[in-house]
């Protein structure tokens, strides 16, 4: 099903004579995952979700194309050190987004889809930029891990390589994940000042101070039905929002 609304895979014969809605980009980050999941699992997740949402959009009559993923995401102090782990800049991924927007719009395009899997990435300051620069062009960004609330379907929620990724990659890949007696438990240390702690401020956290096997959130209770299900409910609101995110014009975006 994903040839034809998955650009790598996708032929320009296929693509030539159709019109899509919406462009969605999947952008993840290229960073250890504990010791049992692969370095890419932020981009294969936002990929997976990105292209089963469009899959969902399409019988719903929206026609999505999911461009190639974006593998590298900001990193934290600490993460830098570990072998592999690829830091890019603020400025690098603006760089990226620019060109790409700058391109769909050149073609015709209109809208775009940000499906981020790395919590490192905040792309709204670049959002409001290309707002500016491009007054026509409409750009919404979603955390695909926060559109259902992992509290309701795991019993660990973590935040780095825990209970919900690992699930989630069981479900789509079970063949990239290691056997779950090799995963460290995933303890990590928390500030210790009140105002970080509750958020009240906020300042990076330092990786390898905070955890020694990369991961945050205890992974060994995870299961591909449980994967499932999370990513079942993730990709129906997301094909619903591609939905009223085509059907929705400039002038009825709010009331």
């Amino acid at each position: 099903m994903k040839k034809g609304i998955d650009l790598t895979i996708t032929a320009w014969k296929e693509v030539k004579d159709t019109n899509y809605d919406v462009a969605v980009l999947p952008w993840g980050a290229t960073e250890p995952h504990n010791l049992h999941l692969p370095y890419g699992t932020d981009s294969i997740l936002s990929y997976e979700i990105a292209c089963m949402s469009v899959e969902k959009a399409l019988l719903k009559g929206i026609r999505c194309i999911v461009l190639p993923a974006v593998p590298f995401g900001s990193q934290n102090p600490g993460q830098t050190d570990l072998m592999f782990c690829i830091h890019t800049r603020y400025d690098t991924q603006r760089a990226i987004l620019t060109d790409i927007v700058a391109s769909l719009n050149h073609q015709g395009l209109r809208k775009l889809v940000i499906v981020n899997g790395h919590g490192g990435n905040n792309f709204r300051n670049m959002i409001r930029d290309l707002a500016i620069d491009y007054p026509d062009f409409y750009i919404a960004v979603s955390d695909w891990y926060t559109v259902e609330k992992g509290a309701s379907y795991f019993d660990v929620p973590g935040d780095h390589a825990d209970e919900l990724e690992t699930s989630v990659m069981m479900h789509f890949h079970p063949e990239w994940v290691l056997p779950l007696e090799n995963a460290g438990n995933g303890d990590s240390k928390t500030f210790s000042i009140p105002a970080l702690l509750n958020k009240q401020a906020w300042m990076p956290r330092h990786w390898t101070k905070v955890t020694s096997d990369t991961g945050i959130g205890n992974p060994k209770a995870a299961t591909a039905e449980k994967g499932k299900r999370f990513a079942d409910s993730v990709t129906d609101s997301l094909a619903q929002f591609l939905v009223d995110f085509t059907n929705t014009g400039a002038d009825n975006l709010y009331k």
